[in-house]
């Protein structure tokens, strides 16, 4: 039996009919058509799924109705403003802190939830918040120097 739920994303209310105890992973990308937010692991152990849930970092993929019904949800897609990036998107562009880009939106949601709760980290700070974003290309220096220099650029 489907049952409605609203939350806010990027900005704009939806409601959206689902099946049930189906995750926030599953609600964007089948439901809201938000492909950004990728699914990988599905045990909330890699970071490709990070979204920014009430303003604190979320593993999409387990985090369930309950947890994000009338919720506040901030997406990769929703990051960009009237077309132009936001200052860590466009440092990750700047440094080439991406290979493949499979892992890129989750890494960019967790370090804009550190710079939320952190806006000036030191680098060891970038490391540890950071470490629960998984690169399978090995782009972890250029990911570390464009978040510190978004830091720098978003806060000064």
């Amino acid at each position: 039996m489907k049952q409605a739920i609203s939350f806010k994303l990027n900005g704009k209310q939806v409601t959206v009919a689902i099946n049930g105890e189906e995750s926030l992973l599953t609600v964007l990308r089948e439901y809201l058509d938000e492909t950004g937010t990728k699914y990988s692991c599905g045990l909330g152990q890699c970071g490709a799924c990070t979204v920014i849930l009430n303003n604190q970092t979320a593993q999409s993929c387990v985090t369930y109705v309950d947890d994000f019904k009338n919720a506040e949800i901030i997406t990769i897609e929703g990051l960009s403003n009237n077309n132009k990036l936001h200052p860590i998107q466009e440092a990750f562009v700047a440094y080439d802190a991406l290979q493949c880009g499979f892992c890129t939106p989750g890494m960019i949601m967790n370090a804009y939830g550190l710079l939320l709760k952190n806006p000036n980290p030191s680098r060891e700070e970038i490391i540890s918040e950071m470490e629960g974003n998984l690169c399978r290309c090995g782009s972890y220096n250029r990911i570390i120097n464009a978040i510190a220099s978004a830091s720098e650029k978003m806060f000064k």
